[in-house]
């Protein structure tokens, strides 16, 4: 299926820059923070009257663990109420246009409690941190559209790994954003709807970056919370064979 315009929220962002890199979608629209402001509903709907839109890739969203925990107001405007706006405004659209506008939302493996790994889109979701919280929020809200999917995945830019230590003991299924670029292509095109994990294969974040950092040194988990003031997921890897199936079919 091909769109005639693609929304894509948080466009500067490394997944975004990635989406819009990766030369997979065609007519994709991202505008800029003073064009459209997901905490500002005026400017999403102004976007979508000058726009016809067919589709949305929502990528936009407070990511960042600690401004999430110091700063939990602006964590639920961005997150929650922002989703909320957009949301709102593509059921709208839906309403008067009498079509079903495709919405792909990024959430996140945070939402999972974080502690037996293997987690599948059925298991309960119990996040360990105001992130987490948020990005669940974010979740009730796009399923009260009919044409979504909600994808719940790790990934890490590896040309941009900025830190020099990581865990040999935590554990996720985190993919490139040059992956998961791939991956939302795929689901764009799938006529699935509802929750999906999308990742690799379980492994550990130190063994995830040394393969794109040689220089990066091993550490554990509680050397990483000694440094953190805010709760982290110690094995949130995914079962990820839901997506495994999806992929196999598009692959024939």
């Amino acid at each position: 299926m091909k769109y005639k315009n693609i929304l894509l929220t948080g466009g500067t962002g490394n997944l975004g820059k990635a989406i819009i890199k990766s030369g997979y979608f065609q007519n994709i629209l991202s505008p800029n923070k003073k064009i459209l402001d997901i905490t500002k509903p005026e400017t999403i709907e102004d976007f979508f009257n000058k726009n016809e839109i067919d589709a949305v890739i929502h990528c936009a969203a407070l990511a960042r663990l600690r401004e999430c925990e110091e700063n939990p107001v602006k964590s639920i405007e961005t997150n929650i109420f922002g989703t909320s706006n957009l949301v709102n405004e593509v059921i709208k659209k839906d309403e008067k246009t009498k079509k079903k506008i495709r919405f792909i939302h990024i959430s996140t493996d945070g939402v999972y409690e974080g502690i037996k790994g293997n987690y599948s889109e059925k298991d309960e979701t119990i996040p360990c941190n105001k992130y987490g919280w948020t990005k669940l929020g974010a979740e009730c809200v796009v399923n009260l559209l009919s044409n979504f999917c909600i994808i719940r995945t790790r990934f890490f830019d590896p040309n941009n790994i900025k830190f020099e230590k990581s865990a040999v003991d935590v554990y996720t299924s985190k993919i490139t954003v040059f992956e998961l670029s791939k991956a939302i292509k795929v689901i764009l095109e799938n006529n699935f709807v509802g929750t999906i994990n999308i990742g690799g294969k379980r492994g550990s974040d130190y063994g995830a970056y040394k393969k794109y950092k040689p220089s990066i040194k091993p550490c554990k988990f509680e050397d990483i919370l000694k440094e953190t003031s805010f709760p982290m997921t110690k094995d949130a890897s995914m079962d990820i064979s839901l997506w495994e199936k999806i992929e196999q079919q598009y692959k024939k």
